[in-house]
């Protein structure tokens, strides 16, 4: 597959599962355009969201939502311009007449503007900054139940305003009701600690990622496993374009064309999904990448993340056949070159987690440009067996981020709860398990002790199995 056809297509498939939250089939999701023509010189104001649409938006949230809402002109002005935005529940009254639907109004008090709602455009300019509207929750409203926030929009300026942005009706579904993952953990001294992090990195070409819904502790409710590392993308070499890219095999590639039914349930109980990249017996690997051909694979990672709404990567730098001597855009393999991947991946998405598998290359990485590897790279997980400290290995990583001795499900690499609780009273505060698969021929006899004794040793609290497991049904 192309470069720029696979970050086409993945645009696409962001825009397709954005617009399949939206709850009115004529809700669409585009470019920025004013609604309305305009004649050459005429300002005409119209309002957008962050995403360049002037549909209404959609937001999905735990605690509390933002939608950023811009005011636009259609010709800059000599003089400042300005929108206001304000909670109109006569907005949604008018909608469900129209529509004849029966939507409810998030209440209110549960609604506020940054800026008092001012949108101002200044002179010479033709888009505003950003007017935060924030819905706050309470816990008073349904999970899964589709509520408006209806905003009117003003202008006291001499440009008109677009008839279609006098009003926004702004889609919501608030998740905080779910049960979600955080967990804590209570020392000797009645202290309060923040529970051990469990990544479930899961070969999906057998597994059903839903699975990870299986586990919660008894006396808590949370859920056992925190994140989801899809096992596995790979980094690709394409010798018809020269060209390296992100590549998903039919199952990966499955799982993301439908992530609103096997990734979305995960994040919607606080669960991040994260994609493993992984070589794939070609030259081009993690390790290995010229410093330019790291920030272009480093873009085509951060369109995948957009467009599939993942939380993160981890790195696996495992499976490649570098060349020596290396060909024009790669380096012979070094902790440097992997190093700078990280980071330039880091710098285009530094609210994502970077996560190391703690072996081959990224065993340790180098500061890049000033930043120190523990700041780039969030978290760092041992092979199986591993249990040394990494803070050497990755300066200025907190010991919470640091995972040792993970567990190999498929080879029954396990370990006793007193040596697991000695990580949680050391301070270690993250843990990966790989191949969990409650349908492998050792689940009864390994798996399901092993993770017993986890909810044992982190949490002090007993493993529930909560309804059924989920085969593959791809």
């Amino acid at each position: 597959m192309k470069y720029n056809n696979i970050i086409k297509r993945s645009l696409l498939m962001a825009m397709v599962a954005f617009a399949a939250t939206a709850c009115q089939e004529d809700l669409t999701i585009g470019n920025v355009q004013a609604p309305d023509v305009a004649d050459e010189g005429t300002q005409l104001l119209y309002v957008a969201d962050a995403h360049g649409s002037t549909a209404h938006p959609n937001v999905e949230f735990r605690g509390t939502g933002n939608v950023d809402m811009f005011a636009h002109i259609t010709n800059a002005s000599a003089e400042e311009q300005s929108l206001n935005l304000a909670y109109d529940i006569s907005a949604l009254d008018a909608y469900n007449q129209a529509n004849n639907t029966n939507l409810e109004a998030v209440p209110e008090t549960l609604v506020s503007f940054s800026n008092g709602g001012v949108a101002t455009i200044a002179a010479g300019e033709t888009i505003s900054a950003p007017v935060t509207v924030t819905i706050t929750s309470d816990g008073s409203l349904e999970d899964g139940k589709i509520y408006v926030v209806p905003v009117r929009i003003s202008t006291g300026s001499t440009a008109a305003l677009s008839s279609a942005s006098q009003t926004r009706l702004i889609f919501v579904k608030d998740h905080t009701a779910l049960p979600d993952c955080f967990k804590t953990w209570t020392d000797d001294n009645g202290v309060e600690h923040e529970g051990i992090k469990i990544f479930s990195c899961m070969e999906v070409n057998d597994t059903n990622p839903l699975n990870n819904l299986s586990f919660t502790l008894k006396k808590s409710g949370k859920y056992l496993i925190d994140a989801l590392i899809i096992f596995s993308g790979n980094i690709n070499y394409s010798a018809e374009t020269g060209r390296v890219y992100f590549y998903a095999n039919s199952n990966v590639q499955y799982l993301l064309d439908n992530r609103e039914k096997y990734f979305k349930p995960l994040q919607d109980r606080g669960m991040k999904v994260i994609m493993g990249i992984l070589g794939n017996h070609d030259r081009a690997g993690i390790s290995n990448l010229t410093d330019e051909t790291a920030r272009l694979f480093a873009q085509e990672l951060n369109a995948i993340c957009d467009a599939y709404q993942l939380d993160g990567i981890f790195w696996d730098d495992e499976y490649t056949s570098a060349i020596r001597p290396a060909p024009e855009g790669f380096v012979t393999p070094s902790k440097a070159a992997a190093s700078r991947l990280i980071y330039e991946v880091w710098k285009l998405q530094p609210e994502r987690w970077n996560v190391a598998y703690a072996y081959s290359s990224t065993y340790g990485l180098n500061e890049v440009d000033g930043v120190p590897a523990g700041v780039y790279c969030q978290y760092a997980l041992h092979d199986y067996g591993g249990s040394a400290d990494l803070s050497s290995y990755f300066p200025g990583m907190p010991k919470s981020n640091m995972g040792l001795l993970s567990q190999q499900f498929a080879m029954s690499t396990t370990y006793p709860e007193a040596r697991l609780r000695q990580l949680r009273d050391d301070g270690y505060g993250s843990y990966m398990i790989f191949a969990m698969d409650p349908f492998r021929n050792n689940w009864a006899n390994r798996q399901l002790s092993a993770l017993k004794t986890i909810a044992s040793a982190f949490y002090d609290d007993e493993l529930s199995i909560d309804g059924d497991f989920y085969e593959k049904d791809w």
